[in-house]
């Protein structure tokens, strides 16, 4: 069976390796964390009904933004990982685009491949490794 990210050829261990579970999710509550934090602290206006959508809508265009030029969020970032294009180097902004999408409908974020890829990773064809 191997290692998480042989048959993708990356490394077993260290940078380019597959990020574990434990970063992925710190990474994830840290930038729900903080659009959560932008809506509540008044930098945007929504009423209670549509709170949610709102941060959700934050969350999305932080996801498009910073993945889509720097190929990480501020969560990823704190804890030293990145979304990588499977040829290497940052996905192009439709991969960004429909992983942003998937990850915001939860579920295929939440199905995971022996390679740590969620379905949102193997639709985009992206994969999450250590910087």
């Amino acid at each position: 069976m191997g290692y998480p990210g042989q048959r993708l050829g990356l490394p077993e261990e260290g940078s380019g390796s597959v990020s574990g579970f434990g970063r992925r999710i710190a990474a994830i509550v840290v930038d729900w964390l903080l659009c959560t934090v932008a809506i509540a602290g008044g930098l945007l206006q929504a009423d209670a009904q549509n709170r949610g959508w709102v941060g959700l809508a934050v969350f999305a265009a932080e996801y498009v933004l910073l993945v889509g030029t720097l190929g990480m969020t501020l969560g990823m970032r704190l804890f030293g990982i990145r979304v990588a294009a499977l040829e290497g180097g940052r996905p192009a902004f439709l991969p960004v685009l429909i992983r942003t999408f998937l990850l915001c409908l939860a579920v295929p974020a939440l199905i995971w491949d022996r390679d740590r890829r969620g379905l949102h990773d193997r639709a985009a064809g992206t994969v999450v490794v250590r910087i």
